[in-house]
């Protein structure tokens, strides 16, 4: 099967439990948006995601989106890329810290070691240097924080793989390509 075959399922092609999930999201955010819905090629795949996703965390919803838009950058997401940017932007983070934050590094001193962790944890499939784990711990977060952050790329890593391969049609305006530094 090719990413071709893959189209944005309706309420009515999917599994009464995703229905019930598809009702949610239309209450929550007013729309379902293209790669929820592809879940629900799954028959309990939506219901099974939104719990894991919406369960409480340590991390700020700040934080998240910064692990978020970190891991898609990594990933290559453009869906993921274009969604985080809106819900940074509704998260308080400016287009800039967007940008910076999908390159890895914020101006701001914690944010900088949670995005550094995650995207070394991400591209590394979880292996990390001490001096990062350190850092990380020198910016005031915990043990705790850090099951959270390994969490967080899980999740962001399902999406981007489920885009990725589907190239299910994203509905977000796009988000900016980076711009590269000659090296």
């Amino acid at each position: 099967m090719s990413s071709s075959q893959f189209t944005v399922p309706t309420r009515d092609q999917v599994s009464p439990a995703s229905q019930q999930a598809f009702d949610g999201l239309l209450k929550a955010v007013g729309f379902v948006p293209n790669l929820y819905a592809a879940i629900a090629y799954s028959e309990n795949g939506l219901p099974r995601y939104l719990a894991f996703q919406g369960a409480k965390s340590s991390l700020s919803n700040k934080e998240k989106e910064a692990v978020n838009l970190v891991v898609s950058e990594v990933n290559g997401c453009q869906y993921c890329l274009s969604a985080h940017t809106v819900l940074g932007k509704m998260n308080g983070l400016a287009e800039a810290d967007t940008l910076d934050l999908r390159a890895g590094h914020s101006t701001n001193p914690k944010l900088n070691a949670l995005v550094s962790l995650a995207k070394v944890i991400t591209e590394n499939k979880g292996r990390v240097f001490q001096e990062q784990l350190d850092a990380f711990f020198a910016a005031g977060y915990t043990q705790g924080n850090l099951v959270d952050v390994i969490l967080q790329v899980s999740d962001k890593i399902a999406m981007n793989y489920l885009h990725n391969l589907t190239q299910i049609p994203i509905d977000f305006p796009l988000a900016p390509a980076l711009q590269t530094q000659p090296a």
